[in-house]
């Protein structure tokens, strides 16, 4: 009796060594993002969208009143649209680009205000008809000019719009120097649907009924100040989500349920709206406690984030497309 005991017993410690074995074998080593370049040589880049064809859509800003078609897999670039109202200053021009079904839209800003000389181009969200043809669907410019917010210092009467989001047919446009999230109807019928005081509002994400705003915070944006916040359709305030990630200007779902924040980095010191110092932003998890985790550091002034799959995508500034590979594992991000 006792020999067939150990007999059983030396069995079924061998199964669990063998089992235990095939786990740590089956088991994905951790691996940190990696970080490449995907194009570069593109003009003054801002705002981005991922496109119903599956390319990335960007924004050139400044002179050159551009929309470019990326191809997530090879790098190539081509022009989409061009064409569109060019910038009064640096902030200015086309910022961002949407899709509703197989039609894009232009978020256009700083084009006209009267305090940089006025002229006769709108901003505003503009219907691209074709590579050279435009429709104004929602004057930004004329609401904004009507409606300036008296609760923060106003340089601009027609704001300084940094980013628009799809949500429920809709558009939703925030305003970094109005402090205000503005909705605009395909109907062309514009109203702030939430308002801050001076936390400045650049990227938005939208989740089911719920809208993740970043916060850039004011000048000189301390890491505290930079925060994601969610509020709903008919909020009247914000709750937030996470926050200590320095100039926040995008916030995006990775794959699962994990939502990022790209930070620019650390101020430049050269005024509001100035951008920060080169090769000091980065990107960060949002944690379930309210903090952040950086993932990757040192990308040069980013302006905005896009997920395909796992691998993220970003925007900078300075005409480059970045692939960071690695950055979520299905179902809800990396292995850690």
């Amino acid at each position: 009796m006792n020999r067939r005991l150990l007999a059983i017993s030396f069995i079924l410690s061998s199964l669990i060594i063998l089992v235990s074995s095939m786990g740590v074998a089956a088991a994905k080593p951790h691996q940190d993002p990696t970080v490449s370049v995907l194009a570069s040589g593109l003009g003054s880049t801002s705002g981005s969208t991922v496109g119903p064809d599956g390319a990335l859509y960007v924004a050139e800003r400044a002179a050159s009143g551009r929309i470019l078609r990326v191809d997530p897999h090879t790098g190539d670039v081509t022009e989409f649209a061009s064409g569109l109202p060019q910038a009064q200053i640096f902030l200015g021009g086309v910022v961002d680009v949407a899709f509703i079904d197989n039609t894009a839209y232009a978020l256009v800003t700083v084009v006209d205000d009267p305090v940089l000389g006025g002229g006769s181009d709108v901003a505003g969200i503009y219907r691209v008809d074709g590579p050279n043809s435009f429709t104004l669907i929602g004057d930004i410019s004329t609401f904004s000019m009507n409606n300036v917010p008296t609760n923060t210092d106003i340089a601009l009467v027609t704001g300084v719009q940094y980013a628009m989001e799809t949500f429920k047919g809709a558009f939703l446009v925030t305003d970094g120097h109005h402090n205000r999230v503005l909705r605009v109807t395909l109907d062309g019928e514009v109203s702030e649907m939430i308002a801050f005081d001076n936390k400045v509002p650049t990227g938005l994400e939208v989740r089911g009924s719920l809208v993740y705003m970043a916060q850039a915070g004011p000048t000189p944006h301390h890491p505290e100040d930079g925060k994601v916040v969610k509020f709903g359709r008919y909020s009247s305030t914000a709750t937030e989500v996470a926050a200590g990630a320095r100039l926040i200007v995008d916030v995006e779902y990775g794959r699962g349920r994990t939502l990022y924040g790209l930070s620019q980095g650390e101020w430049n010191g050269g005024g509001a709206g100035a951008p920060a110092f080169e090769d000091t932003g980065a990107l960060f998890e949002a944690n379930r406690d309210g903090t952040f985790t950086e993932i990757v550091s040192g990308l040069d002034r980013p302006t905005s984030l896009e997920f395909i799959g796992k691998t993220a995508y970003v925007v900078t500034m300075d005409g480059e497309i970045l692939q960071i590979d690695g950055v979520g594992n299905p179902p809800y991000g990396r292995s850690r």
